[in-house]
C-alpha cells in the first residue's frame, strides 16, 4: 500500500494538514533565525533569551531543521504532511520530558529553561492536532477515506448496496427521517 492512496489529492484535510505544517515550521523557523541573528554560540548554557525562551546556537540549529522539516511536509500535502506533524509533534512532547529532569543539569546542552518545556509541550500538542484532525478519531463518517481504509468490507458492502451514492449519502439514508412539527 502506498500512503497515497488513502487519501486523495484535493481532499480538504490535506489543506489542514499544510497549514498546520506551514504555521508551526514557520514560528521554528523565526525562532531559530532570531538565535542565529544573535550570534549565540552553540553550547551556551548562560541563558541567552530570545521571545522569553532561553537558547542557543544548537537550539537555533535544530528550530531552523524542524521548520524546514514541517515546510517540506506542507509543500507536499496529504498522508506526508500528517504523518511528519504527528511524528514532530510527538518529538516535541518527549523532549519536554525529557528536558524536564535536564533543567539545571549539565546535560542540558541546549539551555532549555522551565518557558522551553512548556512551549515544547504546547507546540507538540499542536502540531499533534494538526496532524490527526480527520485521521484519529471513533466517529469518523463513513466517507472518510481513513475510516473506509479500516473497514474495508463495510465499505464496500456499503458501495454495493446503493452503487449510485456515496458511503455518506448511504448512512444518511440509512438514517430515519426527521418529522418537523409546525409552527405557531
Amino acid at each position: 500500500m502506498n500512503l497515497r492512496d488513502e487519501l486523495p489529492v484535493d481532499h480538504p484535510l490535506s489543506r489542514v494538514y499544510r497549514v498546520g505544517a506551514a504555521l508551526c515550521g514557520l514560528l521554528l523557523l523565526v525562532f531559530g533565525c532570531l538565535g542565529f541573528a544573535d550570534s549565540l554560540s552553540s553550547f551556551d548554557t548562560a541563558g541567552q533569551q530570545i521571545a522569553g525562551l532561553s537558547t542557543n546556537g544548537l537550539l537555533s540549529t535544530i528550530s531552523v531543521v524542524v521548520g524546514l522539516l514541517l515546510f517540506v511536509a506542507a509543500l507536499i500535502g496529504g498522508n506526508v504532511a500528517s504523518t511528519v506533524n504527528i511524528t514532530v509533534g510527538v518529538l516535541f512532547v518527549l523532549s519536554g520530558f525529557v528536558h524536564l529532569f535536564l533543567i539545571g543539569r549539565p546535560a542540558n546542552i541546549l539551555d532549555f529553561g522551565m518557558t522551553n518545556v512548556i512551549f515544547s509541550f504546547l507546540m507538540g500538542l499542536l502540531v499533534m492536532t494538526f496532524g490527526m484532525y480527520g485521521r484519529v478519531s471513533g466517529g469518523l463518517p463513513h466517507d472518510n477515506p481513513y475510516w473506509q481504509q479500516r473497514h474495508p468490507g463495510q465499505s464496500a458492502a456499503e458501495a454495493r448496496a446503493v452503487p449510485s451514492r456515496t458511503p455518506a449519502i448511504v448512512s444518511r439514508a440509512a438514517a430515519p427521517a426527521r418529522t418537523q412539527l409546525p409552527r405557531r
